[in-house]
């Protein structure tokens, strides 16, 4: 059997700091067989440019700004691999995370694999940890998304997955009304379309973090409406596919999560998380916060506890803001 073609999928806006490692990392991949992708989305920095000295070894698209989620509708539909990896602009592959995920998927059409993976803050990596985290394991897909999201913390990065063309088909392609948390809302549909989640030990994503202006980072009416709505897309698609009480408990616990995290902003939002809370039957998480938060919550409740924290957020902000060098001719 000839080896499978690997399409790697990368929207890019604004990521000239950036773009270059993400594409050197798929360029030094140990497996051979790969069609690489570009979407550049519109930027207005210098990312054309950079994209330019790679354009050899790589198809690159540009098409006016349209947002993530269109970029990688438009990576993949120009994509010609049986399997396909999504990869954010700003992120790092292990030089061999296709090859282990290409040898635990064993010519399967019908699952899907997951990697590992670690945050690191700094213009590369380091000496990272990759610790052992519970949703590294085979499973059913709604058991493992069930399980995933109990904390509410779940882990849907996109380039996490290896994914056969067969399943991208059945899952379709990217909301392009998302843009914060789009991957929560896509992946899902992703993994119900497959028959099993695979485990790839080892096959290691590097997940950058701390970047100023990154769409993870985003906090407008709009980004807050899109992780709104991909919670309740999402969630729905996994009380669609199975409905138990630990599946409802999950989806409650991930959405409640929302209305701990935007208090006391975004009411009428918050107002529609918690009636659905309520519907599945209620959540069972305690809010989450940096450790102020935590140490104020038993002494003076959640909600003032919140109010601090924004509180001292805005002090920090604003000294922040004092102490900045002023830019030249400003």
């Amino acid at each position: 059997m000839s080896p499978k073609l690997v399409s790697v999928c990368i929207p890019c806006f604004n990521a000239e700091r950036f773009i270059a490692a993400a594409l050197d990392s798929v360029l030094a991949q140990t497996y051979p067989h790969l069609d690489i992708v570009v979407v550049n989305d519109g930027s207005t920095d210098r990312s054309r440019e950079v994209l330019a000295k790679y354009e050899h070894r790589v198809r690159l698209i540009d098409q006016a700004n349209r947002g993530q989620s269109a970029a990688a509708n438009a990576a993949l539909a120009a994509s010609q691999g049986e399997l396909i990896k999504f990869l954010d602009a700003d992120d790092i592959l292990a030089p061999d995370m296709i090859a282990r995920q290409v040898a635990r998927l064993d010519n399967r059409r019908d699952a899907i694999v997951l990697g590992e993976w670690t945050r690191f803050y700094n213009e590369t990596p380091g000496d990272e940890v990759f610790p052992r985290l519970p949703m590294y394991r085979d499973a059913a897909p709604v058991d493992w998304l069930a399980a995933e999201w109990m904390t509410a913390r779940p882990m849907m990065q996109c380039a996490l997955w290896l994914i056969p063309r067969e399943v991208l088909n059945d899952a379709g392609l990217w909301d392009e009304r998302l843009s914060l948390i789009n991957d929560f809302e896509y992946f899902t549909r992703v993994a119900l379309a497959s028959r099993e989640i695979l485990f790839a030990p080892a096959a290691r994503l590097y997940y950058r973090s701390g970047v100023s202006g990154s769409l993870s980072g985003a906090t407008s009416r709009k980004a807050v409406e899109s992780q709104f709505m991909s919670l309740m897309l999402g969630t729905g698609h996994l009380l669609a596919a199975g409905s138990s009480p630990h599946a409802r408990r999950a989806c409650a616990n991930i959405l409640q999560a929302f209305d701990y995290q935007h208090y006391p902003n975004h009411a009428d939002l918050r107002a529609k998380i918690r009636s659905r809370v309520a519907e599945l039957g209620g959540a069972d998480i305690a809010p989450d916060g940096p450790p102020g938060f935590h140490k104020l919550r038993p002494w003076i409740g959640w909600k003032a506890a919140r109010h601090v924290q924004h509180a001292a957020e805005r002090l920090r902000l604003n000294r922040a803001a004092r102490l900045a060098p002023a830019r030249p001719g400003v």
